[in-house]
């Protein structure tokens, strides 16, 4: 059985802080020597799935030794555990109801803030390989102008696709382009060259690398990952019902083989870094836009708000001299609490259009600015959680000790993450735990009202943004 992780707490280091006073932005910036920052996005891996969280399963030893190296916030969510809002909310620091995309395939507004656009006027390259998922216009493999970029120069990217072994992908101009073989090895060779191309350069780079897998299809990761896996020595979750565990299994089989075809990935990006010097003056941050089911709870996917769907992996290796150490960090983090934090780090000034909160004070041993809850939340059940699948609106309130839920009927789910981390038995309504249920009840009304959150239903969300939706309230595209 998969054992959750154990605390051990940041040890904060003396020396530089790397609080650099603010300069005006632009080519002024070169003046002050800040950290590149290598930003890795997988899509729809769990924050389980690796050596280092106790999954028996899976085989992520270039990870785990990164995780060592890190800043892991273990507690980490995504606030809207789906795509396209966690994306947006990653390039904005906003939450899905200020920026709009709480739809997968709708644009997020050429007018937003965003991480790349602040870094670039700051004096930064900026490049972007791989997934995009933020620029809803009908298709997902049409060409993207420079206009919808939001501060990305160097592009290699395609809006979405999931076929990883036929992957398309634009550069500057129309021209559709093929990565070679399996995307995501091809994308870390691309994004290794592109490090290395910039090894001398005194200008700081911001490089977002964005892998499809482990997303499903499951069975698609090369041969030689998915040898590596046997569904008959697959050990589910606990929460995992026997009458699916036989395709669960299968599915976790091919899942694990991508997970460890990127984690070999990963280490090629770390390899680069070290070859060409420049892991000294780096930042490099792993994560996921969310979780996967893999079949917890008899459920598939995402936008859940079981820990499988929402949790995900968050990690910062520093450079030495930011006198951060390494260390597990229970903070409740949340997406939009990723932009203000890396500005933060860099000596930026955090734009006032952006909502999350900076951890980087957590980081060097201060308190939890979220207070040590954060809110998870589904605006509209679309696509894979439509109604018919038994989708639903919802708000929770999420520490890490509790996770507790209302839909628009009421309280939904309650669980004591300690005691019960697979989420098997919901307290919601029982006598013993009424005192429990009103203190996170009250206590998620007040973030709610303090994030002006009404939780009104989906179609008004919907009709407010004045969004084109299917019977199943999803955003029509093409693939």
């Amino acid at each position: 059985m998969l054992h959750f992780m154990k605390f051990h707490p940041i040890i904060v280091l003396g020396g530089i802080c790397w609080l650099h006073p603010i300069l005006s932005l632009g080519a002024a910036a070169a003046d002050v020597t800040r950290p590149n920052v290598l930003f890795v996005i997988a899509d729809q891996w769990r924050a389980h799935a690796f050596g280092f969280a106790g999954d028996p399963n899976v085989k992520t030893p270039h990870i785990d030794r990164f995780e060592r190296q890190s800043v892991n916030f273990s507690q980490a969510v995504a606030g809207t555990p789906v795509c396209s809002p966690t994306r947006a909310s990653l390039l904005t620091g906003q939450r899905p109801l200020t920026h709009g995309v709480f739809l997968n395939d709708v644009p997020l507004s050429t007018n937003a803030t965003t991480l790349p656009g602040v870094l670039k006027a700051a004096g930064y390259d900026t490049g972007c390989i791989g997934k995009w998922h933020v620029d809803g216009h009908g298709s997902r493999s049409s060409f993207i102008p420079r206009e919808r970029r939001h501060g990305f120069d160097y592009w290699k990217v395609l809006e979405c696709t999931h076929a990883y072994n036929d992957s398309a992908y634009y550069a500057d101009g129309p021209e559709k382009l093929k990565w070679e073989g399996y995307d995501a090895i091809a994308q870390t060779r691309d994004a290794q060259n592109y490090m290395r191309s910039r090894a001398q350069s005194k200008r700081p780079f911001f490089l977002w690398l964005a892998w499809g897998p482990p997303h499903n299809p499951y069975e698609t990761a090369p041969a030689k990952y998915r040898a590596m896996y046997s569904s008959e020595t697959i050990r589910p979750h606990a929460n995992v019902p026997e009458p699916v565990q036989p395709q669960a299994r299968k599915e976790l089989a091919g899942y694990y083989a991508h997970c460890t075809a990127l984690d070999d990935c990963f280490a090629d990006l770390l390899k680069t870094l070290s070859e060409t010097g420049l892991e000294t003056n780096t930042i490099v941050v792993l994560t996921s836009d969310h979780g996967d089911m893999l079949w917890s709870q008899s459920q598939q996917r995402k936008q859940r708000p079981w820990e499988e769907s929402a949790r995900v992996p968050l990690m910062f290796r520093l450079p030495s001299q930011m006198g951060i150490a390494p260390g597990r960090l229970a903070a409740t983090i949340n997406t939009e609490d990723v932009m203000p934090t890396l500005l933060s780090l860099c000596g930026l000034a955090i734009p006032k259009t952006g909502e999350g909160l900076d951890f980087s004070g957590a980081m060097r041993g201060g308190a939890d600015p979220s207070g040590g809850s954060t809110i998870i939340r589904c605006v509209v059940p679309f696509g894979e959680y439509a109604r018919q699948r038994g989708g639903r609106e919802y708000r929770a309130v999420r520490t890490a000790e509790h996770t507790y839920v209302r839909d628009l009927k009421g309280p939904w789910l309650l669980y004591d993450n300690r005691s019960d981390p697979y989420q098997l038995t919901n307290l919601v309504g029982r006598l013993p735990h009424a005192k429990l249920q009103e203190g996170l009840n009250l206590l998620l009304r007040k973030k709610l009202e303090a994030q002006l959150d009404e939780f009104q239903t989906g179609p008004h969300y919907i009709q407010k943004w004045g969004y084109a939706v299917d019977a199943n309230e999803t955003a029509r595209y093409t693939p």
